[in-house]
């Protein structure tokens, strides 16, 4: 995808926050421009997936692409696996799969994993805030909504699911449907980016992912000041994140304010 619009863009500078399983579709937020300066700061956000698991198998790779491993009966009840969610609702630790991009000794497991090698992963903690059953299509397929932290697997989470419940489990599909705070309803598809005459109109602007921190306008000699580094004056800023602008109207950094004193955090003007 960054591929694809840095040429429909003809911007070299695009970053996203956050991968997606090949088989997934949903949200994707993309930085262009000035903006990828602001992907550390939504990069770690949480995010919410809706997704299909289906009981009764187990694949090498968590998800129904993968070549199946086991094949079980299942006898568990709609109840049952409403029971299971709460093991893993909250802080949990989960063991990377094999197919991830999570890196052992500088190689990245999904590498060994198609070289038929399984190497001992550790587990690492992640939070599950809400996990919810939507529905139940059959006695083996039930959608699930995950709202969790950066770097849940929702794979495994079927995958533990499964096993949990005895009959195994495997992740049938995914949708990202919130991350870094933008949702489906923010959301535009390649194939609309491609129609607009001019794409980056669809763009937003980069002091937008800021909002929920207050904005302050600064002087012309304070806005000299700060293009050069330096912490500036400004009595009339609360202490605190803030959104620091030029005269003009420019958004210029993301700031600090401690005792009447603004030190720039991130900048966001061009040089």
């Amino acid at each position: 995808m960054v591929a694809k619009l840095r040429g429909v863009l003809r911007e070299k500078r695009i970053g996203h926050a956050g991968t997606l399983d090949p088989m997934a579709t949903g949200v994707l937020p993309v930085f262009v421009g000035r903006a990828t300066r602001a992907v550390e700061f939504f990069a770690d956000g949480g995010k919410e997936y809706i997704a299909g698991l289906r009981l009764g198998m187990t694949t090498d790779t968590q998800d129904s692409t993968g070549t199946v491993l086991t094949s079980r009966p299942v006898t568990v009840e709609k109840t049952e696996v409403e029971a299971a969610l709460n093991f893993f609702t909250g802080d949990i630790f989960q063991i990377p799969p094999m197919y991830s991009a999570v890196k052992k000794d500088g190689k990245k497991l999904y590498e060994l994993a198609r070289k038929g090698q399984e190497v001992e992963r550790s587990p690492r903690p992640v939070t599950v805030a809400r996990l919810e059953l939507l529905s139940q299509e059959d006695s083996c397929r039930y959608h699930l909504r995950i709202v969790c932290s950066k770097g849940t697997y929702v794979r495994t989470l079927c995958h533990d699911l499964g096993e949990l419940l005895g009959c195994g489990g495997v992740m049938e599909s995914l949708r990202r449907t919130a991350a870094a705070g933008f949702s489906l309803a923010d959301a535009v598809t390649l194939e609309e980016v491609l129609r607009q005459e001019h794409p980056a109109a669809l763009l937003r602007a980069v002091d937008t992912g800021f909002l929920r921190y207050p904005g302050v306008t600064i002087s012309s000699h304070a806005e000299k000041a700060a293009r050069n580094g330096a912490s500036i004056p400004c009595p009339e800023a609360s202490d605190g994140l803030c959104r620091v602008y030029s005269p003009s109207g420019e958004f210029l950094l993301l700031g600090q304010c401690a005792g009447g004193r603004i030190a720039t955090v991130k900048s966001f003007f061009e040089v």
